[in-house]
């Protein structure tokens, strides 16, 4: 029997695969104590709490989170983080040339692909994986999925010129302001060249092209190196560059539970993607 509400195979009959046998392939516990779970209330499917231990479910069509947590059901998806160095330019295979992802990818069994670019010139997070999916919606321009970077910029960066970057700038394509701005470092210029440089942290959603180099250089501030240090829930933290690392279980949860909140987002013909 089939739940008309969810869609979802209900205890009554014998359709789909019961949660506790899903739930423990996933690695979220063991059947156990997943079935103290339901009692507790802390499981949903389809943004319903489960109540019966009976139930049953269809993997490939149900969502289901623990205490508000998405739960990839799917265990053949995989998601690392790239730390990705400079000079490399995100694609799969350049047709110039250029050092591309592919020697990041070829370890594993999977044929992962990067969610959105960095371009050649900017490091940081990337993320890779074969989640169709999660790739299309966290990629979309509207979703707005936060980034936070670092630039190295010329010149003395003031207070004023940080209030204007969360004002607001107006670029070639239209207005744009950081969510959110901050000065960590400025210096009056080195022993060696005697010019000043500045570092300033930008939390942005964004996803229009080369928005933190243009952001900044319209204040009078080009920058000179870039890194991106967070995308969404993930944070680059100690991987060094051009290294890579699985998510954790709880990296995972997140990210999936901030690409459910908003399934509306499609990527359409002549939508630019990101390329910071």
């Amino acid at each position: 029997m089939t739940d008309a509400t969810t869609g979802s195979a209900t205890q009554g009959g014998a359709e789909g695969v019961r949660l506790q046998k899903v739930l423990s392939a996933a690695g979220v516990a063991s059947r156990r104590v997943i079935e103290d779970y339901i009692v507790a209330g802390r499981i949903r499917v389809n943004g319903v709490v489960v109540s019966e231990l009976g139930r049953r479910i269809d993997p490939e069509k149900d969502l289901v989170d623990v205490d508000g947590t998405a739960v990839q059901l799917d265990v053949s998806k995989r998601y690392v983080m790239l730390n990705k160095p400079t000079g490399v330019v995100s694609t799969m295979r350049d047709e110039n040339g250029r050092p591309d992802l592919r020697r990041f990818t070829q370890d594993y069994e999977e044929r992962l692909y990067n969610v959105g670019r960095l371009d050649a010139e900017t490091s940081g997070l990337l993320l890779l994986t074969n989640d169709g999916e999660l790739a299309h919606v966290l990629a979309h321009p509207s979703f707005g999925v936060t980034k936070v970077y670092i630039a190295k910029v010329e010149g003395a960066v003031t207070a004023q010129t940080i209030a204007k970057l969360t004002k607001g700038v107006d670029l070639e394509d239209g207005p744009i302001a950081a969510d959110k701005a901050r000065l960590l470092d400025a210096s009056t210029g080195s022993a060696t060249h005697g010019k000043a440089a500045s570092l300033v942290e930008l939390t942005l959603h964004s996803g229009r092209n080369r928005i933190v180099r243009r952001m900044m250089a319209a204040v009078g501030h080009p920058v000179t190196e870039l890194v991106r240090r967070q995308f969404g829930p993930l944070h680059l933290g100690t991987l060094p560059a051009g290294k890579t690392r699985e998510l954790t279980k709880i990296e995972l949860g997140a990210l999936l539970t901030l690409s459910r909140r908003d399934t509306r987002a499609g990527t359409s013909d002549g939508e630019q993607q990101e390329n910071e």
